[in-house]
């Protein structure tokens, strides 16, 4: 067994089909298939099956599966390490994000980083946390930024910061003038919401529906990005409950308002995730102890 065994073994997974794994491998078919075969005689278990003419991994090569995404993980980032020593190249962090986080916190928080640490370069992919945390499960990214509390046996989770939810409507908005508000009066208005797996959006719900607020609103858009949800809100179609985070722009220039409701208040918790594995990279382990400021 080696790592170019393992590493063919997943791409036969992955595009479950063998001369699809051979043509990206640049192989033969039938090398392909002797990988295969020599991997299942060091295991003595078959790795695949046929079903319905269809290649599907069995159990046992869904638990290899996992172990060997580690593997060329941890191999890949050995090669890094060694290579940043000898001064070659620089580590490369990859940063997966929730949308709140990636947009309105993240570039300052590695610019900060970056002003007192000159080691590494970054990537970073946004996405709703689903996303993000299947990503950091296929070892795409190396640490994950989200703000929705779950529960993963493979991942720990540190809070990193937290920020406040406020209820936004147009600055010339009737409620404007009010200085408090009922809760129950947000019935009254269109609500825009986000999509429905967003953090954000299944927090306020979690939130509104015990205070039993959330089965009165009828009237509701679902937009896709919270850029759009501030652009309708602005043009008076409606309402919306946003991470103070992604408005204050809008405060400041008074094209939002806050509107401040009566014993009401919500705020989140912001994550750090990562695999639970005993090698990290010199450049995650530093970026992880910013974050918690340790």
């Amino acid at each position: 067994m080696n790592i170019e065994s393992l590493r063919m073994f997943c791409r036969v997974v992955e595009e479950g089909s063998v001369t699809k794994a051979a043509k990206l491998g640049f192989v033969s078919q039938p090398a392909v298939t002797r990988q295969i075969r020599n991997l299942e005689n060091s295991y003595g278990v078959a790795l695949f099956e046929r079903e319905d003419g269809k290649l599907k991994k069995t159990e046992a090569g869904q638990i290899l599966y996992s172990y060997a995404k580690e593997i060329l993980c941890l191999y890949k980032a050995s090669f890094e390490s060694i290579q940043e020593h000898q001064g070659m190249v620089q580590q490369t962090l990859h940063i997966g994000a929730s949308p709140t986080i990636g947009e309105y916190l993240l570039p300052s928080l590695i610019g900060q980083f970056k002003r007192s640490h000159s080691l590494g370069k970054f990537t970073i992919s946004i996405g709703n946390t689903p996303r993000i945390l299947e990503e950091l499960e296929e070892n795409k990214i190396d640490i994950a930024l989200v703000e929705s509390a779950f529960q993963h046996q493979n991942f720990q989770k540190k809070e990193f910061a937290n920020d406040r939810l406020i209820i936004v409507a147009a600055f010339n908005h009737p409620w404007s003038e009010d200085e408090e508000i009922d809760l129950f009066q947000l019935a009254e208005e269109k609500m825009l919401w986000r999509e429905s797996e967003s953090g954000t959006r299944l927090l306020v719900e979690s939130a509104l529906e015990q205070y039993g607020v959330l089965e009165q609103m009828e009237d509701t858009m679902e937009l896709g990005s919270v850029q759009a949800i501030k652009s309708a809100v602005e043009a008076n179609l409606g309402i919306s409950i946003l991470p103070e985070l992604t408005v204050q722009k809008e405060l400041t220039y008074k094209t939002l308002k806050e509107l401040h409701v009566k014993n009401f208040e919500l705020t989140r918790d912001f994550y750090v995730v990562q695999k639970k594995r005993r090698f990290k990279k010199d450049i995650q382990k530093y970026f992880e102890k910013f974050l918690l400021m340790e």
